[in-house]
């Protein structure tokens, strides 16, 4: 495949926080032929992250988490979602020990055995995110509690659910983030055989 060709004309950063946003002017090569006009485009500078679904195969039941999330500020349900465990990585580090350090920060969950689901851009129309999904063994007997780390200001209420009950939060929409959404799907189709691999 083809990738095109970019070219950029100018790179400065108009503002940086807890993250950072760049303004492009820039040009891309079109499929028709030639170089489109050059535009101007703010990319919202994310870096990656790391989302795991722990699933208990033995109880059938998955770990979720409910947090408050900026971005649902408006939402007419309330700002705090259910989601999966879920993190960023830092400069130096594997997606997969994000997703096992994660899960023990923000469920109390230990990871075992650990599949990778995909890696997708969850808003490539602004936003530099690449999220690395999976799905992660644990055992689901006893979790409960409020977890999180106080520096970073979270307060993650843990809870478990049976899959089939996690599925029907989709439809009802008590579950509207991407990753979960996902997370879980994926899981549907490929259930039978991740169970037998795990039990």
């Amino acid at each position: 495949m083809d990738h095109g060709e970019v070219q950029v004309v100018k790179c400065s950063t108009c503002f940086e926080g807890f993250f950072r946003i760049d303004k492009y002017r820039l040009r891309h090569s079109l499929f028709q032929g030639g170089m489109s006009d050059e535009m101007s485009r703010e990319l919202f500078e994310r870096g990656g992250a790391v989302a795991v679904l722990p699933y208990d195969p033995v109880l059938d039941r998955v770990v979720l988490i409910e947090q408050f999330r900026i971005g649902a500020i408006r939402d007419k349900n309330g700002a705090w979602l259910t989601e999966i465990v879920a993190g960023m990585i830092a400069d130096g580090e594997m997606p997969e020990d994000v997703a096992r350090r994660e899960s023990i920060e923000e469920s109390g969950c230990e990871i075992g055995e650990l599949l990778p689901i995909c890696t997708y851009y969850p808003s490539p129309g602004a936003c530099s995110e690449t999220i690395a999904l999976y799905c992660g063994k644990v055992d689901a007997r006893d979790v409960s509690g409020i977890h999180g780390l106080d520096h970073e200001n979270e307060d993650i209420r843990v809870f478990t659910a049976g899959f089939e009950e996690a599925l029907t939060w989709i439809d009802s929409g008590r579950i509207n983030s991407a990753a979960p959404i996902m997370a879980l799907q994926w899981l549907e189709i490929n259930k039978a055989k991740v169970v037998a691999a795990w039990k």
